[in-house]
Parts: structure tokens; C-alpha cells; sequence
């Protein structure tokens, strides 16, 4: 077991890889050797992976630049025209675009993440058994006091205010990845890269599954701390990432105290909360809900045509299925505002029924006319064969 599975803030924003236990379990990792530059020592597949599982990074400081290129322009054009943010960033740089974040991390109790956008930015920040969220365009922030038990599960660990679609460092870029390796990869080198300034491995991952439409995953694995550096997904059949995340800059230095330490600004809204208080307002929300149900009274919740997401297959070719509340779709074909964006999906309709196909570079999703949606990295025939 990796020591990074008892540092949740280590996981956060530098290296963990607890994934790569299946190193011994069917993955081709030990036969081929980086082709290094001439400084570094040649370091097999196999080798890169025990460097990534024992890495132990005291303290750093950087700049990580995510780029998205997913192959849908008229779905990024319109999200663009629609404007908004996401916690700091715009919602159609996530598909074709860029976002910036600054990071800090001097152990599992000082860590920082600031994600910056045109309008401004969202900072979170954890000093001890403070944690702080806050978000300069609102000028508001909600103060989260941790508890010894929240403390130590680390339950800051990805706060809910940034996008679960957008990977906040390297790190959470390769778990995903990582996590993925099976006996239907291949795990290879490919030489010595430089990024921001610093000499790395570049290991390679490549999917095997014909299904699948990723074509490769490269870790640039920093030679003396190994952590990874960068991630790049390609498409299959492409020579540039659809999606990149990777330091610009880094530091390997503990940062200062001060920048873990948050002073509200002049007339900012603060929101205190404990940690035993956001378990009871979950705890609360689901007891009425249930309450509701018992009494055959309306929860609040949305009426669905199921059950709620699950994931179907695992690995590269996993598949993310939900249902949308009844009558969705025909509802947005309607709408002013969702019919553009309804329009640029493509009509198509087989034995499981008819529907929309959002089809990208590295993904697709499938809506059905009856409210199902299934998603994943994936070829549309495979979504079709699940629904």
C-alpha cells in the first residue's frame, strides 16, 4: 500500500500511487527502458511506477495549466456566447480552452489551491483543522472548522466547490489514469522530457481495448522527486493531447506560513460552519427526503426515470449511466436557451431505441428520448450495446 493512501492532502495535489498495486497483476511494465538523456539513469516502466508509489514531497509551491481540445467546437462556441463560470473558470474552456491554477502544499495540513479566472478567483485553503473556500467575484467565503476525526480523513480533500470534470494538478489527471491499468495495457517508456525547467521520465500508457478512444496517457515523472509533471491524453489516431494538465512552474521549497493563513477582505460574507454541521445538514436533508417518500409526499428532488448514476464495466472502457428527470429532452428542444445546444447533438436510433449522440475526440454520450444517459471514453457503438 502506497504511504500516500494515509496523506489525503497528498493526494490532492501531489503524487499518490496506490492505483499501480496491479503492477504485479498483468500490466506489461518491466521491459522496456526509457531511452533517457545522457544526465538521467535509465529507468524501466516498471520502475517509474515504484518511483511514483514512494514518492514523499515535503513542501511546493507552482502554476498548472489545464488545456482542453475534445473535438466540439459548435458545443464550446455556444457555451461561450452563453458566458458564466465555474468556480473561477469558463464552462467552454473545459472543452476546448484553458484554465490556470496556482497550488501551495507544506504537508497534509497546509495546502492551497487557488483557480484563476477572468473574473477573478476561487481560493481553498487548509491550515490545520481551519479550512477556508472563497471565491474573489462574490467576495464571499465559508469557514469550515474540522473536527480530529474530518481532520484525519481528510475530508478537504476535493472540496465540493471545484469541478469534478476539471483536474486541479497533474496528480489528479494521472490517478485517473492510474487507476485504469489492467491487463488490457500496455505500460511502456518513452525517454526524458524537460517541463517547467526540471528533467523527467515520460511512462506511457495505451489502452488495448479496441472500445476505447483513448490512444495513449503520458506521465512526465520528475527524475528526482517523482511526481508527475504533466499528463497528456491523446485520441486515438491523433498527434496532439485532447486534454493536458501539467506544472508550468514549480518549486520544491516549503512555502511560507502566510499563505496558508486567509483575512477576509473589507465587507467580504462569511459563513461558518463545523464539520459535525455539514454531516447533520446531509444527514437532515436525507432524513426528510426519506420522510417524504414514507408519506408519499414530494421529496423536492427532481422526478427521474430511474435510478440514479452508476458505472457499468471498469477501466478504460467503463461507462457512466444516469437518468435524467421525465421529459427532459423533449422539454430542452423547446427551451430558447437549451435547443441550440440540443440541435448540435446528432439524431440517432438503433434496437435499444432512438435519441442524441454528443460524440468528441476522447468521449461520448448518448441521451435517449426516454431520459437515459450513458457517457464514457468510448466509442458510440459501445454505449449503444449498453443501452
Amino acid at each position: 500500500m502506497s504511504v500516500f493512501m494515509s496523506r489525503p492532502a497528498l493526494r490532492w495535489l501531489v503524487p499518490s500511487a496506490a492505483a499501480i498495486a496491479v503492477i504485479g497483476g498483468g500490466a506489461a511494465a518491466g521491459t522496456i527502458v526509457a531511452n533517457a538523456d545522457p544526465a538521467l539513469p535509465d529507468r524501466t516502466a516498471a520502475q517509474l511506477l515504484v518511483d511514483l508509489q514512494s514518492a514523499d514531497v515535503k513542501g511546493l509551491s507552482g502554476t498548472v495549466v489545464q488545456n482542453s481540445d475534445l473535438g466540439l467546437p459548435g458545443i464550446a462556441g455556444l457555451l461561450g456566447k452563453a458566458g458564466g463560470t465555474v468556480s473561477g473558470g469558463n464552462p467552454a474552456s473545459l472543452i476546448a480552452g484553458s484554465n490556470t491554477a496556482r497550488v501551495w502544499y507544506a504537508g497534509d495540513e497546509k495546502v492551497r489551491l487557488a483557480l484563476l479566472g477572468t473574473d477573478g478567483e476561487t481560493d481553498v485553503i487548509r491550515n490545520g483543522s481551519d479550512v477556508w473556500v472563497w471565491n474573489s467575484g462574490t467576495n464571499k467565503a465559508t469557514h469550515v472548522t474540522l473536527d480530529g476525526s474530518s481532520a484525519k480523513a481528510g475530508e478537504h480533500a476535493r472540496p465540493e466547490s471545484l469541478p469534478s470534470s476539471l483536474p486541479s494538478t497533474p496528480q489528479e489527471a494521472a490517478d485517473a489514469a492510474l487507476a485504469a491499468i489492467d491487463s488490457t495495457t500496455a505500460v511502456t517508456t518513452t525517454g526524458a522530457a524537460k517541463v517547467a525547467g526540471r528533467d523527467a521520465y515520460e511512462l506511457v500508457l495505451s489502452p488495448r481495448d479496441t472500445d476505447s478512444l483513448v490512444g495513449q496517457v503520458r506521465l512526465a515523472v520528475d527524475a528526482e522527486q517523482h511526481i508527475p509533471l504533466r499528463v497528456d491524453v491523446y485520441a486515438k489516431n491523433t498527434v496532439k493531447p485532447a486534454v493536458r494538465v501539467a506544472f508550468e512552474q514549480i518549486s520544491f521549497g516549503v512555502p511560507d506560513a502566510e499563505q496558508f493563513t486567509f483575512n477576509p477582505p473589507p465587507g467580504a460574507t462569511i459563513d461558518e460552519k463545523a464539520a459535525g454541521d455539514v454531516a447533520e445538514e446531509k444527514a437532515s436533508g436525507s432524513a426528510a427526503e426519506k420522510h417524504a417518500e414514507n408519506k408519499g409526499e414530494p421529496s423536492g428532488k427532481p422526478e427521474t426515470a430511474g435510478d440514479g448514476p452508476k458505472v457499468i464495466g471498469k477501466g478504460w472502457t467503463s461507462i457512466l449511466t444516469a437518468s435524467l428527470p421525465k421529459d427532459s429532452v423533449a422539454e430542452a428542444e423547446k427551451s430558447e436557451e437549451a435547443a441550440p445546444l440540443v440541435d448540435t447533438l446528432e439524431k440517432v436510433s438503433g434496437t435499444w431505441g432512438s435519441g442524441r449522440l454528443l460524440r468528441g475526440s476522447l468521449f461520448s454520450a448518448l441521451i435517449t428520448d426516454d431520459g437515459r444517459v450513458f457517457a464514457g471514453a468510448v466509442t458510440p457503438e459501445a454505449l449503444y450495446a449498453v443501452a
